[in-house]
């Protein structure tokens, strides 16, 4: 028997009647009569087959053992790159297994999420099989917080000075009346005779009776001052100059007043200058509701001379008058609670904040905590800048012993111990991590939705082309970009202007970033506020504003093999700004400069990219071994100088 004869005889008995995959099998064309079909297995057939293999007979093939499929975990609302990833596949492979489905390929990109039956269909159409991941049940972490207490127990109440803030147009002579009242000279230490910041003290009139003043500025800048002042006060006293008549910060306090349910006493202050007019004064508050007695009201004017000391004990008296009236009383027992009025930083004492004491009495070593920071107190002042040893309710004082700088407006409350602080801290910081990480989901979420979108509408002229044609027709649009000239990528790029802003105190920051929030010059130069604080203008600051940028927030970390080595990769979200590779780079963590240097990879979706814009995400990679964190900042900048008027009008 020939070589030929053997091979189809072998065939023969393995495929039974298939002749037709004999040609697989042989390694050279045979040319042969036509085979006929050969009949039905016979008993001789099969005791052939099963007979040992032995000298003189044809091998049995063995058929392969069936191999497993590979596995696949696999999840709800997984992404077209996270698919690929599980598989050990590309964006490419699940693309070409979702083709002749009803799958809008076109708007496909690796971070859209397929739907379950889709997941399941490319994994079958891949020869794999599924598992479902298994879902790790994350322990919901204790809430740490602390709040106020309970209203308090009647009996336990005893009368307290009322807490009366002081409010006005500025020059209007607010601080001048506070100055005759307490005789101290505060007008004179003010930049430009004008009150910076809150003033808070406590006067005692000749008949014993004690008052706690609140001064706030009246200057355009400080509304959110004003409303701070209001929040933590009983009454207001409405500064109004005879000369001068309700102007635009005099209505600002009214409203003010209105809004946190706060009675008012006017002072028609000037009223020794000739040309003084109280009762105009008295008609023009008519029109904003603010009724005097004489016109049948229930507010009282008394009329001043804030300069000279005229009728300031009868203004004195009507405030306590009211405060009588009002039955005032606190709770001098317990845990303290109160408000942070003013915060500063002072280079002898460290973080220092000016608070009104509302419940509880306040003494040193009490341990406090105001927002995302505490306090073992370690010394209190009045608004002499003596040491005082305790504060009970309606006390103004000053605060020693922060770990940081709190902010003005901040709730003050007491608790058991510094572990117990850490704790509460601990918490706030976790829960705002989490607002913030939930707030940059959503903002993902709807970038994707826009991205698909745009996506969608971009390739609406492409719809009749095959997806390889769509494919070319991109990458040729795509090559073409990447040609331009440096200047023409840059032409519509509009200048920006980074701001440090720093002040003496933290009221006085915030009225200044609440003018720069009414810059509307943004076609002509963008503004960014890069960094804010209290204290002194420092070299840094000033480096830190000319070389700033852009900006963007570290969401994960993964790991990429690059050969044999791993490298850390960071997905980022540009906040604003660009981020440009050919810039220089920073890690920002809190407050603390972790790196600085250059990129070694800048990634958009899987493309090598040299620039990325506002609301896009990215992966990027350092040129050091550095551990990102979510909640990282990424800073790019450059130094540059760059001289543009504008037509901005601040308002002063």
């Amino acid at each position: 028997m020939n070589r030929a004869t053997s091979l189809i005889r072998r065939v023969r008995l393995i495929t039974h009647t298939d002749p037709t995959l004999v040609a697989n099998y042989l390694p050279f064309p045979i040319f042969a009569p036509a085979w006929t079909p050969a009949p039905p297995l016979t008993s001789h057939h099969a005791r052939f087959l099963a007979t040992k293999q032995g000298k003189g007979h044809s091998k049995v093939q063995k058929v392969k053992p069936k191999q497993d499929k590979q596995e696949v975990e696999i999840k709800q609302k997984m992404t077209v790159s996270a698919l690929a990833q599980a598989m050990n596949k590309d964006f490419d492979h699940v693309f070409e297994a979702l083709l002749n489905t009803s799958v809008d390929l076109d708007s496909l990109e690796p971070h859209s999420v397929l739907e379950e039956q889709w997941i399941k269909e490319v994994v079958k159409r891949s020869g794999m099989k599924f598992k479902w991941a298994k879902l790790v049940e994350s322990k919901e972490r204790e809430n740490k917080d602390t709040q106020r207490r309970d209203p308090p127990d009647p009996a336990v109440l005893v009368s307290r000075p009322p807490v009366v803030t002081i409010m006005g147009h500025v020059d209007h002579g607010k601080t001048t009346l506070l100055d005759s009242l307490r005789k101290s000279q505060v007008a004179a230490g003010e930049a430009g005779g004008i009150t910076q910041h809150i003033g808070a003290f406590l006067v005692q009139l000749p008949s014993g009776e004690k008052i706690t003043f609140l001064d706030t500025p009246g200057h355009a800048a400080f509304s959110a001052m004003r409303a701070r002042g209001a929040l933590a006060t009983d009454i207001v006293i409405l500064v109004v100059a005879a000369d001068d008549g309700v102007m635009k910060q005099t209505i600002e306090s009214i409203l003010h007043a209105k809004k946190a349910q706060v009675p008012i006493i006017v002072a028609v202050n000037k009223c020794d200058k000739h040309q003084a007019d109280p009762a105009r004064v008295k008609q023009e508050l008519l029109s904003h509701d603010v009724v005097c007695e004489e016109y049948g009201g229930e507010v009282q004017a008394i009329h001043v001379s804030a300069l000279k000391g005229n009728n300031l004990l009868e203004l004195a008296e009507a405030t306590v008058t009211l405060a009588e009236v009002m039955e005032l009383k606190g709770d001098p027992t317990g845990l303290v609670e109160g408000t942070i009025i003013e915060s500063r930083s002072d280079k002898g004492k460290g973080p220092v904040t000016t608070a009104i004491v509302q419940r509880g009495t306040l003494k040193k070593g009490c341990t406090l905590v105001a927002g995302k920071t505490w306090a073992k107190v370690r010394f209190l002042f009045d608004e002499n800048n003596c040491t005082v040893k305790e504060a009970g309710p309606s006390t103004a004082v000053e605060i020693v012993g922060w770990k940081e700088l709190p902010s003005a407006g901040e709730e003050i409350l007491e608790v058991e111990s510094e572990k117990r602080a850490r704790e509460v801290v601990d918490w706030r910081c976790y829960q705002e991590e989490q607002d913030k990480l939930k707030e940059d989901m959503q903002a993902i979420e709807v970038k994707q939705r826009e991205h698909q979108e745009s996506y969608k509408k971009e390739r609406e002229p492409l719809a009749h082309l095959s997806w390889r044609q769509r494919k070319s027709a991109l990458y040729k649009a795509n090559k073409k970009l990447m040609a331009m000239r440096p200047s023409e990528k840059l032409e519509s790029q509009e200048l920006s202007l980074p701001l440090i802003v720093k002040g003496d105190v933290d009221g006085s920051v915030e009225a200044i970033l609440n003018i720069l929030e009414s810059y509307d010059a943004h076609h002509q130069c963008q503004m960014e506020v890069v960094h804010f604080g209290i204290g002194d203008v420092s070299e840094n600051d000033l480096n830190l504003a000319e070389t700033f940028s852009g900006e963007a927030s570290v969401l994960a970390m993964f790991d990429v093999t690059v050969g044999k080595k791993k490298v850390p990769v960071a997905g980022c979200r540009v906040q604003k700004g660009q981020l440009d590779r050919k810039m220089k780079f920073r890690l920002v963590r809190g407050r603390d400069i972790i790196w600085e240097g250059s990129l070694t990879a800048l990634k958009h979706h899987k493309d090598d990219v040299q620039m990325v814009k506002t609301g896009m995400e990215c992966g990027l990679s350092v040129d050091q071994d550095i551990e990102f964190r979510p909640g990282d900042e990424v800073v790019c900048y450059e130094e540059t100088e760059t001289r543009q008027t504008i037509s901005w009008d601040p308002g002063f």
